[in-house]
């Protein structure tokens, strides 16, 4: 259990994705460089390799969050978070991630409260 204050430090933004392309010699990552509007371009790294292809992500808006630390990840620094939804994908019990869109389109960078 967390506080509401804890949450309240969630910074949940929606960005727009100009690029994704696979990391390569990873099995899971894909690289995405997102548009947040006034606090600019990311690039954010996410384990959906397996569920989705690069061309599928781009000019598409996602909720991310925005203000994590950096992270070293296959030796990039990914700046962020896509948030998704596991639904069941298929017999092996692995789960395919559904990245949060919002309903309609937004400006870049707008935030969810």
């Amino acid at each position: 259990m967390i506080t509401i204050d804890d949450f309240l430090k969630v910074e949940l933004r929606v960005g727009t994705v100009l690029e994704a392309e696979e990391v390569p010699d990873s099995e899971k990552l894909i690289k995405q460089i997102v548009d947040f509007g006034e606090l600019g371009q990311r690039q954010i790294l996410s384990g959906i390799k397996q569920w989705y292809k690069p061309s599928q992500l781009v000019g598409k808006q996602f909720v991310y969050v925005t203000n994590l630390e950096p992270r070293k990840m296959m030796g990039l620094d990914s700046e962020g978070m896509i948030l998704a939804t596991d639904l069941p994908a298929g017999r092996q019990g692995s789960k395919k991630p559904y990245p949060i869109k919002p309903s309609s389109k937004v400006p870049p960078g707008t935030k969810l409260r």
